[in-house]
């Protein structure tokens, strides 16, 4: 099993070169961050090789939170803004070897939300292709982020399988499948052929995946079983300090 922490969530006092280096030290086997612009590329970069751990991914700017943005690349009229999101994000990924970038829809419904958010999937997997990059793109339930354009595991997949890049996945995230949909395995074992990663937290708390309606002790050998071998990403929101909740990833090393 090979679990990645998100540095979104965990180590959030310090540094992202030095939150690396905690998660490192914690046993993990990689890492994912949301928003790492204020940080040095290079000192980013120079964290990882001391860790040895692979950044798996990062996403694009949520654009103006005080607006209520939370993602730009499915909201009519702001196509350059998308554009110009989704080249800072692959620009800083290239920098540091990162091997994803998640592009956030956004709040926004309708069709012409529906193609403005392909049409900027097309240029984000166009572009990260050319420099050996992914794009992922994640369902995120309407309970925590109201109105966002993608909270379904199946619109993910047929979008995926419409538009036919290669390097454009799904990134599953099970706290928020669960709000949404539940059927957790059969839904993974469905869509498994598009899954790029896999996200884990308690519901409905979004506390430490150890406790809450998901048996994660179960899903996860069951996932694997299924042929996964990819990371299981770690974006939980700690009930004290990250350090005082690692006992999850303790019980499974052991």
């Amino acid at each position: 099993m090979k679990f990645s922490a998100n540095l979104g969530f965990l180590w959030t006092d310090r540094s992202l070169p030095d939150a690396i280096r905690a998660a490192g030290e914690a046993g993990f086997d990689a890492v994912e961050c949301h928003f790492p612009y204020d940080e040095d590329p290079a000192a980013v970069r120079t964290a990882l090789g001391e860790t040895g751990l692979p950044m798996l991914g990062l996403n694009t700017v949520r654009g103006d939170l005080y607006a209520g943005d939370f993602g730009l690349s499915a909201l009519p009229g702001r196509e350059v803004e998308a554009k110009a999101a989704i080249d800072q994000a692959l620009s800083y990924a290239a920098q540091i070897g990162c091997r994803n970038v998640h592009v956030m829809a956004g709040r926004a419904e309708g069709d012409a939300a529906r193609e403005t958010y392909r049409s900027n999937l097309i240029y984000a997997a166009g572009k990260a292709a050319d420099q050996d990059l992914g794009v992922l793109i994640e369902p995120i339930n309407t309970r925590d982020v109201a109105g966002y354009h993608l909270s379904m595991v199946e619109d993910g997949a047929a979008l995926i399988n419409d538009l036919g890049f290669s390097n454009l996945r799904l990134m599953l995230d099970c706290y928020h499948t669960q709000i949404m949909q539940g059927d957790l395995l059969r839904r993974i074992e469905v869509h498994l052929g598009l899954i790029g990663h896999l996200q884990i937290a308690a519901v409905p708390d979004r506390g430490e995946p150890n406790q809450g309606e998901v048996a994660y002790s179960w899903l996860i050998p069951a996932v694997n079983a299924l042929g996964y071998t990819g990371f299981w990403g770690a974006e939980y929101k700690p009930r004290a300090s990250t350090n005082d909740g690692l006992g999850w990833l303790r019980a499974y090393r052991d």
